[in-house]
C-alpha cells in the first residue's frame, strides 16, 4: 500500500498543490478514502505552520460527522506515540474553540467556523491517524489509555482510530466500492458456542462471537456495514452507549449477559467444516449503535479474552423482508420518527401520485433503495432530495438543506402536510438536474473555488437563486414562484440555460462580496460559516437584485433583458407564501 500511495501522489495534482509528501499523503487520504473532489482536498487540508497538530477537517454532513486528520508518512516503519500526544493535544484544544481560532493558521480558520456549527448540530467527532507504518508497543498502550480518557470525556465526546498501513486497504478497497457495496466477511465460530436451525425455510445461526472480533467487521465506521439499518451511529454520548462503553472498561466478562446482541442479514451464509463462516452481502440491521461504540474502544476491546457478544446472522436475500426486519429489531434505542420517515402516509401518497402521472418515474423513499432498471432515469426522484428541493424553494431556506436530520424531524411536518403535485415534484427534480451540470470539475460558470468546495449544500443556494430570479423579475419580495410555471415558462422560450447560468452568477457575486466585507480584528471570512446562515440568502437576493440593474448597461444587455423578461414574467397568482421552517 505503501508502494501504491507512493506512486499516486506523484501525480500532476498532489504535486502542483501540495509542497511535501506530508500534505500529499493527507491529500490522497482524503481523495480516496473520504472521497473527496480535488477543490474540497484542497480546502479540507489544514497543514503548516501553526496548524496544532491538525493536518486536515472533514465536516461530513451526510453522516453527521466531523473528521479530525493527523498524517504521518513516514515508509514501513514504527509510529512512537508522538503523533497520538498530538491527537491528544488537538482534542483538548478544540473544547476551546475561540481560543484555539485565535492562535491558529488561516484554513484552520476557517475549517473551525465550519467545525462550531456543526458541533451545535451534535455531529460526532471522529479523530483519524493515518500512517503507512505501525504503532510501537508502547504507542499501542498509549492508544488504549487515549480511547479509554475520550470514552469517560462527557463534556466532549470523541473517539480516535489509527489507521496503518492494512487498514489503509481495506478502506481503500471498500471506498472503490462504494457507489454499490456489498461486503463479504469471514470469522472462526468457536467449538460449542454457536448453533444452526432452519426456521421457516430461513437459514439461522446463533452465535456468542468474541468481542475483540467485532471490530474486524469491515464498513462499520463509514456506515457500509450498516446499508439496511433505519438509521445510522447516534454517536458516543447517549445512554444506550455511554452504558456499553462502560460495561467494556468495568464489566468485559457479563457483556454478553448486558447486551440484547446484534441482527446480520446476509444474502448468503456458509459454515465449513473448520468453523469458518463465510459471509457475503452482510449487513447489520440492529447493532449499528453497538459496533461503533465498541470500535471507539478498540485498544481496549483487544486486550479482552473473555469478552462475548450474541449475533443472529439470518441469510435473507430479500430487500423487503430486510427492511421489515430492521424496523422490528431497533428497539434498544428508541427509533425516531425520522428512521421512519419512507413509510408516513403522506411520504406514500407523494409517491402513489407522482407515479401515477409519469409511468416511468419512480419516487426512491428508502435509503439504499434503487429504482427499477425500466424507469427513466430522468423522471427518478430522491426523497432525501425531494426535501431539500423543497426547503430551498419553498421555505426559502438553502442554509439548512444540508441536513437532512433537520428536514425529516424538526421540519417534516412543515414540509410535507400539503397535497404537494407530481408536477411540482418533476419542475424541482429538473431544475437542480440543471443546476448539477454546473458543478462539475470543468466549472463552466468560473464559480469560486471556495463554492465548488461546498457542494454539500452550496447547489442548494443555486436552487434558491434560481427562484430568486423571478421574484425579482416580477418585484415580488416574498412570494415564492411555482416550480411547475417557472419550468413551463423557461422552457417555451428556451432560456432554461440562461437563467441557471445567471442564478450560479449571482450566488458567486453574492460571496465574493461578503468575502470584501470588513470583519473585526483577529477574524476571517469563512464561506463554510457564511453558506449556512442566514445572511447569505440576502446577500443572493441583492446580487440577483444588482445583476437585472445593470443588465441593460453590459453589450447586448438590452435584448437579453427583453428576452429574459418575456420568460420570467409571471402572474401574481402564480406565486404563494413563503413556506415556514424557522
Amino acid at each position: 500500500m505503501y508502494e501504491k500511495i507512493k506512486k499516486e501522489i506523484s501525480q500532476e495534482y498532489y504535486q502542483q498543490y501540495f509542497p511535501n509528501e506530508g500534505q500529499r499523503f493527507v491529500a490522497w487520504y482524503l481523495r480516496n478514502i473520504h472521497l473527496r473532489d480535488m477543490t474540497e482536498a484542497r480546502f479540507d487540508l489544514t497543514d503548516g505552520q501553526d496548524d496544532k497538530q491538525i493536518d486536515a477537517i472533514v465536516v461530513d454532513d451526510d453522516n453527521n460527522t466531523i473528521y479530525v486528520i493527523q498524517g504521518k508518512f513516514i515508509g514501513q516503519g514504527s509510529v512512537d506515540a508522538e503523533p497520538l500526544r498530538e491527537v491528544l493535544s488537538s482534542w483538548v484544544q478544540l473544547k476551546d474553540i475561540v481560543r484555539l481560532q485565535d492562535n491558529c493558521n488561516e484554513r484552520l480558520k476557517k475549517k473551525l467556523s465550519e467545525v462550531a456549527l456543526a458541533i451545535e448540530d451534535d455531529y460526532d467527532i471522529v479523530f483519524e491517524l493515518i500512517t503507512t507504518g505501525s504503532l510501537t508497543d508502547s504507542a499501542q498502550n498509549d492508544l488504549a489509555a487515549f480511547q479509554a480518557n475520550l470514552a469517560e470525556a462527557d463534556d466532549f465526546p470523541a473517539s480516535i482510530h489509527v489507521l496503518n498501513e492494512d487498514e489503509l486497504k481495506v478502506r481503500y478497497d471498500m471506498a472503490l466500492e462504494k457507489e454499490n457495496p456489498t461486503i463479504r466477511h469471514s470469522i472462526k465460530l468457536e467449538h460449542e458456542k454457536f448453533m444452526t436451525m432452519d426456521i421457516g425455510g430461513t437459514k439461522v445461526i446463533v452465535a456468542a462471537i468474541p468481542l475483540k472480533d467485532c471490530i474486524r467487521f469491515p464498513g462499520i465506521k463509514d456506515g457500509t456495514l450498516f446499508q439496511k439499518n433505519v438509521r445510522q451511529s447516534l454517536g458516543l454520548n447517549n445512554r444506550v452507549n455511554k452504558g456499553i462503553k462502560s460495561t467494556i472498561f468495568k464489566n468485559s466478562q457479563d457483556f454478553f449477559f448486558y447486551h440484547n446482541g446484534i441482527t446480520a442479514i446476509c444474502n448468503k451464509i456458509q459454515i465449513g467444516e473448520d468453523g469458518i463462516c463465510e459471509m457475503r452481502g452482510v449487513s447489520i440491521v440492529n447493532g449499528c449503535q453497538s459496533l461503533n461504540t465498541i470500535l471507539s474502544c478498540s485498544e481496549k476491546v483487544k486486550t479482552l479474552e473473555n469478552a462475548y457478544i450474541m449475533f443472529r446472522f439470518y441469510e435473507i436475500p430479500q430487500r423487503d423482508r430486510a427492511d421489515k426486519i430492521s424496523i422490528s429489531t431497533n428497539s434498544q434505542s428508541a427509533v425516531k420518527p425520522r428512521d421512519l420517515r419512507s413509510n408516513d402516509r403522506r411520504v406514500l401518497t407523494l409517491k402513489k401520485i407522482y407515479e401515477q402521472k409519469y409511468p416511468r418515474g419512480y419516487l426512491v423513499t428508502k435509503r439504499g433503495e434503487e429504482a427499477p432498471a425500466d424507469r427513466d432515469k430522468n423522471l427518478v426522484v430522491d426523497l432525501s432530495d425531494l426535501g431539500k428541493h423543497m426547503i430551498s424553494w419553498h421555505s426559502q431556506r438553502p442554509n439548512i438543506a444540508y441536513s437532512e436530520t433537520k428536514i425529516f424531524d424538526k421540519y417534516f411536518e412543515q414540509l410535507f402536510k400539503r397535497d404537494y403535485g407530481p408536477e411540482k415534484i418533476y419542475a424541482l427534480s429538473y431544475w437542480n438536474s440543471e443546476v448539477r451540470k454546473r458543478w462539475v470539475k470543468e466549472n463552466p460558470l468560473s464559480l469560486n473555488e471556495s463554492l465548488l468546495a461546498m457542494k454539500a449544500y452550496a447547489p442548494h443556494h443555486h436552487l434558491y437563486a434560481i427562484s430568486l430570479c423571478f421574484c425579482v423579475a416580477n418585484n415580488i419580495p416574498e412570494g415564492v414562484p411555482s416550480p411547475i410555471v417557472t419550468f413551463n415558462k423557461a422552457s417555451e422560450t428556451d432560456m432554461v440555460s440562461q437563467i441557471v447560468d445567471m442564478a450560479g452568477s449571482c450566488l458567486n457575486s453574492a460571496l465574493e462580496a461578503a468575502a470584501n466585507e470588513p470583519l473585526p480584528a483577529n477574524r476571517v471570512f469563512s464561506p463554510q460559516n457564511w453558506i449556512k446562515t442566514k445572511s447569505c440568502l440576502a446577500g443572493i437576493r441583492a446580487a440577483t437584485r444588482q445583476y437585472f440593474n445593470m443588465l441593460p448597461a453590459l453589450p447586448g444587455g438590452k435584448d437579453l433583458k427583453e428576452k429574459l423578461q418575456a420568460s420570467l414574467t409571471m402572474d401574481t397568482s402564480d406565486f404563494e407564501a413563503r413556506w415556514a421552517a424557522d
